[in-house]
């Protein structure tokens, strides 16, 4: 996947929970040049991953 996603732009949204959040973790380990995250619940999704 990674291949797929060097230097794209992702956009994601309900990123901040559940399978939208997996999701974006998986896509960050990958190699996109950059996310853009968007859900709802501003407190879900300003959490961030521990390092």
């Amino acid at each position: 996947m990674s291949s797929m996603l060097t230097e794209r732009v992702v956009l994601i949204t309900g990123a901040g929970q559940g399978l939208g959040r997996a999701t974006a973790l998986e896509v960050a380990r990958s190699g996109a040049a950059a996310l853009a995250l968007i859900d709802r619940n501003p407190d879900t999704a300003a959490e961030r991953p521990p390092p």
